[in-house]
Parts: C-alpha cells; structure tokens; sequence
C-alpha cells in the first residue's frame, strides 16, 4: 500500500511537470528560438530518458508501432512546441496551449468511434463544452465572441493551427498505441526522432544561429527536466499507482498550465480566459464519466 502511494505521488509529480511545459517552452523559445530552441529542449531530455528510462529493445516492438507510433508522437511533439514557439506573446502561447488540451476530449471520441470503447451519452455535452471552452478562451475578454475568435485566430494561423492539428494527432497517438503497441515503450526512442526532426527544420529554415544566455539555459534545463522526468515519472505513477486518481487529476492540468506559465511569462489572465479553461476541464471530465472505465495510461503531454 505504501509503495502504491509513493507511485502514484510520482504520478501527480509528473502532472505538475507537464503542466510547466507551456510556459518552460515558451521561455527557451523567446530566448534560443522557436525551432533551435525545441531542438535543443528534445535533445537534452532524449538524454534524461536514456539515464531513467533507458534506450528500449526496438526489436521487440511490433512494426506496426514503430512506424505509426514514431510518426504520430513526432508529428505532435513538433505541433506543440513549434505552435508556442512561434505565438505572438506569452498570452498567445498560453491560449495557443489551451487549444492542445482539446486532446483528453479527442482520444476519448477516437476511443469510441475506433476502439469501440462503451460510453453514455454523456459524451456529447463533455466534447461540446471542451470545444465551447476553447471558443470561450480564444473569444478574449469578452468571452464567448464569435467574431473576436475569428480575428484571433487570424491573426496567427500557425499557430493555432498547429495546436488544432497537436490535438487531433495525439488523440490518433492514443488510439493507435492501444491498440498495436502489444505492452513496449518507446518514448526514449520517438523522443530522440523528434530532436532529429527538429534539428534537420532548424538547419533547412535559415533560422539564426542560436546563442545560449544564461536565462536561456535556466529555461532550456527546465524544459527539458519537465519532459524527461515527467514522462519517466508519468510511467511509474501508470504501472504501479492509483490511475483513476491520476486520471482525474490530469483532466485539470489546463488549468494548472495556464496558472504556471501566465506566472512564469508574467502574462495576466482575464476572468473570460480562466471560465473558459474551466469549461475545457469540465468537458473532458464528463467525457471521462461517459466511458465508466479507467483510462488507457495515455500521457497528457
């Protein structure tokens, strides 16, 4: 029972972590560059997985896994960190990390549409008030503002656009690993992929060359621990905790997101913004209700 406990602290540990990971990317990004400084962010924690997780036998994995799971986990880790890092502002880059966690509502529609995982009807007003939450959000201090949503979003696209598409891949990342991963682990492995992918963006972009600041390293070290440890820690609190506690409480990390990295880039909130990230939470925990199962361990990146 102990150590069921201490797992599953391990657990929340992680959640915290992942929820400083906006703000952390943000800050290299402003420092080092949008694209350099992902590159440099995946390519230390690839190295604090390798120290804690260790490199997987890759041999071992069905070959299903290994291209689909490699090309998904890639493909979203790229949306993530290029939609932050190429926001306009601190404020940009939290509504930008709104967006992404439309995820938990997206893997538990996929879940049912593709896995054919048993829900209730409970299902539709939880994806309809995630999706009303992220319009609330993105309307601005006026709240739910069809039109200022509008004039938001084009104002930066990509973006948005790249949070949109994170979303929507990592909730195919869920449902496809469920299914074909067959018990393997390979987020050591997709985690140096995505350095590789950003590094050969870095060098075809023309990007300036990056220059390391002393507040540019404190971010970079950060970063990087946040998504190393978090994933390792994320494992520890899956296999041996209590995962219908991790599961509920991972379903507020938007709000713990947005509370970190509007502390951390000093970019204060409107009431609109935290209504708005309340209505994200509300929504993916009743789509949660609506499968009356425990979860499939996915991590809430």
């Amino acid at each position: 029972m102990q150590n069921r406990r201490k797992a599953t602290l391990i657990g929340l540990i992680a959640i915290v972590l992942w929820s400083s990971i906006v703000g952390l990317i943000r800050g290299v990004s402003e420092n080092l560059g949008a694209t350099g400084g992902a590159a440099m962010i995946y390519s230390v924690a690839s190295g604090l997985l390798l120290l804690t997780v260790g490199f997987p036998r890759v041999r071992e994995f069905p070959r299903a896994y290994l291209v689909w799971g490699s090309l998904l986990f890639v493909a979203y880790e790229l949306c993530l960190s290029l939609s932050i890092g190429y926001a306009n502002s601190g404020r940009q880059a939290i509504e930008v990390g709104m967006v992404n966690y439309l995820w938990p509502a997206f893997t538990i529609l996929c879940a049912i549409l593709f896995n054919r995982q048993k829900s209730s009807l409970l299902i539709v007003p939880g994806f309809l008030t995630a999706v009303l939450g992220i319009c609330w959000v993105l309307g601005g201090e006026q709240g739910l503002d069809p039109a200022g949503m509008v004039r938001n979003i084009q104002n930066n696209p990509l973006s948005y656009g790249l949070a949109f598409a994170g979303a929507v891949i990592w909730a195919s990342y869920c449902t496809v690993t469920n299914r074909i991963a067959n018990g393997k682990n390979g987020i050591t492995l997709f985690f140096m992929l995505t350095a590789l992918a950003l590094w050969g963006k870095y060098l075809l972009s023309g990007e300036s060359s990056i220059v390391m600041t002393g507040s540019g390293l404190i971010y970079l070290a950060l970063a990087a621990s946040a998504m190393g440890f978090g994933y390792a820690a994320w494992n520890v609190g899956i296999l041996h905790g209590n995962v219908t506690l991790l599961a509920g409480a991972s379903y507020f990390i938007p709000v713990f997101s947005a509370a970190l990295a509007a502390s951390v880039l000093r970019a204060p909130l409107s009431a609109s913004f935290w209504q708005g990230a309340a209505l994200v939470c509300a929504g993916s925990i009743l789509c949660w209700f609506a499968t009356r199962g425990r979860p499939s361990g996915a991590s809430p990146s």
